[in-house]
């Protein structure tokens, strides 16, 4: 499916307080599909849920009534709060996708002289994923030091849950 055709989607990367309050301007980049001036979205990400409607599209400087794929905008959400969206959530069509709790990753610990140290079962890891970060925990090593491994040493890889 072309990223035109698919559903709308934008990482949220920053949110701005306008009028005391009582509206909000997000603004990020539209990662899939468009979006149009009166489409409803859905706030996704870090317990929300709510669905508002895009009262205006600035894009490039300028009112647009229409935003595609690759484009920076920001986008007027008169129905939300500065406490109901924040930097990591994404913007979708409503029902599009849903919020994700945990995950696995393979992941590569830097070298000693990069910075790196070891890492043992239970300890905590910051990932960062496109504008946000989360706090993730690593459960126990599966490659290359076996599912029994405590401690992945720096210049090595595990894969987490």
């Amino acid at each position: 499916m072309n990223t035109a055709e698919a559903p709308f989607l934008l990482v949220v990367e920053d949110v701005f307080p306008l009028n005391q309050g009582r509206l909000v301007r997000v603004a990020g980049r539209i990662e899939r599909g468009r979006v149009r001036t009166a489409d409803e979205v859905q706030i996704v990400g870090f317990g929300a849920g709510a669905i508002t409607r895009v009262s205006r599209i600035d894009g490039c400087r300028q009112r647009v009534e229409e935003a595609h794929t690759g484009m920076n905008v920001g986008l007027l959400l008169p129905g939300a709060t500065t406490e109901a969206i924040e930097r990591g959530q994404v913007l979708a069509a409503p029902g599009s996708i849903g919020a994700h709790t945990a995950f696995d990753a393979d992941i590569a610990l830097l070298p000693e002289d990069q910075g790196g140290a070891e890492l043992r079962t239970g300890g905590s890891l910051d990932f960062y994923l496109h504008a946000g970060a989360v706090r993730g925990t690593q459960l126990g090593g599966t490659e290359p030091l076996g599912p029994t491994s405590t401690v992945v040493s720096p210049h090595n890889g595990t894969r987490v849950l």
